[in-house]
């Protein structure tokens, strides 16, 4: 497929640009605070954006406009229970995790519950990073396959061992100030083809607003009671759950709180970047509405062989002026970048806290935990790459993992709930934490892998965080005495 010198010339300055960015920080890494919290001096800003760039990806670049194109709106409703969760977030989780001594956000289960629930936690965490590492890189293939017609496992290869050089050797400064400035291009892209889409329709602002209202597009969804089904009630549910997931127990979140310059700063940081996606995320529905009325009153633009999550991508290549295509697909490449060298960071981090270190008798030197750091940043995003590149055999696998992924995972927000609320009362046993994750890892799996039609899949986090914290707590009364055994 072909396209412009200019939008080439764009695409190799952003991609050699980031590369060698992200390796100007090699030298500053002098010790593991500076490589997983930046020393903890990073400005706010820098940090807002980059909590903004964890919480987008490439995926979401692309699927959000292919969802409203096809659909309606109702999945901005996620959107919507952002204010809430940050708040709480900011509020309590801030604080609490920027007064505890260790980097890893697991650390203070072991002091609750025991090695058991640092380790289980921490391994959950770790199984979602390396796979949505491998789904991000092999989505984001497709995407440029679509509209650049490029080799898929090129794409996967050269893209993660970009993200793996500067992420391995520059450490989360590079991934932070990458991430500042791979958000600007993101907003600046995703404004800029909102507008050439509106001011492209024959009837501009009003054409999109009546053709949208006509074919209900505008919809959040039914405001019913049914739990089956993605209503407005269970989509903003989960949507509170999941963020509280994302800002109270993600690591990638965690290292951005802790490399802030104080609490104040670390806090309107949270905020920033949290709210940020509000108002982009509602772009992108724009967009996808905005396709859609743009095709429906010129129909003949659009071939009838490209689905709805293509439509955006067609978009891109076909209606964009020269250079403005360059800078949506930089856009969409560093949404991707963001997420890619995020996960390896923080993974890196994990395995070196929660696992190299845990109970040695002999404290490892400063140049052996860098040692430790640079190997697992480079292992965990080789990981990532192998799985990009084994879906392409196996694409359903992408489907399979992520249900596979949620029962993994399913039970870390409810430990941590438990864990957190139980601080002060002392009163939740190891064993007690232990019996409500088995609990609530048995009910998650079977809501997302049963095929039952009861509850939609959208609420087992909601009830899977709901049986630990409440098994947890009942517990203790049936066996009051009960000691930790874990």
């Amino acid at each position: 497929m072909a396209i412009h010198p200019i939008d080439i010339l764009i695409l190799f300055i952003f991609i050699s640009g980031t590369f060698l960015f992200g390796l100007s920080f090699v030298r500053k890494n002098k010790n593991v605070s500076d490589y997983t919290s930046g020393g903890g001096n990073v400005p706010g800003f820098v940090v807002g954006m980059s909590i903004f760039a964890t919480y987008v990806s490439s995926i979401s670049f692309l699927a959000l406009p292919g969802s409203a194109f096809s659909s309606n709106w109702n999945s901005l409703v996620f959107s919507i229970s952002i204010p809430l969760a940050i708040v709480i977030a900011a509020k309590y989780f801030v604080p609490f995790y920027r007064n505890i001594s260790s980097i890893s956000a697991y650390s203070f289960l072991e002091e609750k519950f025991g090695y058991w629930a640092r380790a289980y936690t921490a391994a959950c965490y770790l199984l979602t990073q390396i796979a949505r590492i491998g789904s991000v890189l092999f989505l984001l293939a497709l995407a440029l396959n679509s509209m650049l017609g490029w080799n898929i496992p090129l794409i996967i290869i050269i893209t993660g061992l970009i993200v793996v050089a500067y992420s391995t050797f520059g450490g989360i400064k590079a991934v932070l100030w990458n991430d500042a400035i791979q958000s600007i291009i993101l907003i600046i892209g995703a404004i800029v083809c909102a507008i050439i889409l509106i001011v492209s329709l024959p009837g501009g602002l009003n054409q999109f607003i009546s053709v949208g209202n006509e074919f209900d597009k505008f919809s959040l969804g039914s405001f019913g009671i049914e739990l089956n089904m993605p209503t407005f009630w269970v989509t903003l549910i989960y949507g509170l759950f999941i963020n509280l997931q994302n800002f109270g127990i993600d690591q990638n979140y965690i290292q951005r709180y802790k490399s802030a310059k104080n609490d104040k700063s670390a806090k309107s940081s949270a905020l920033f970047g949290g709210l940020l996606y509000i108002p982009i995320s509602f772009l992108f529905f724009v967009i996808g509405t905005a396709l859609f009325v743009y095709y429906k009153i010129q129909p003949d633009l659009l071939p009838e062989s490209i689905a709805s999550d293509q439509v955006f991508p067609y978009f891109i290549i076909h209606g964009l002026p020269v250079g403005v295509t360059g800078i949506l697909i930089a856009a969409i490449i560093a949404a991707g970048m963001s997420t890619l060298s995020t996960s390896i960071n923080s993974s890196a981090t994990i395995i070196l806290t929660d696992f190299f270190e845990h109970n040695r008798k002999k404290p490892q030197t400063e140049k052996q935990r860098m040692k430790i750091l640079y190997l697992m940043s480079l292992v965990v995003g080789v990981l990532g790459i192998g799985i990009g590149l084994a879906m392409m055999s196996v694409q359903s696998a992408l489907d399979a993992w992520w249900s596979m992924a949620s029962v993994f995972s399913g039970g870390m927000l409810g430990l941590f709930l438990l864990g957190y609320f139980s601080l002060k009362v002392n009163s939740i046993k190891s064993s007690h934490a232990f019996i409500g994750v088995i609990a609530g890892v048995i009910f998650i799996a079977w809501l997302s892998l049963s095929g039952q039609t009861i509850l939609h899949n959208y609420l087992a986090i909601v009830f899977g965080t709901i049986i630990i914290f409440a098994i947890g707590f009942l517990v203790r009364f049936i066996f009051p005495k009960k000691q930790n055994s874990f």
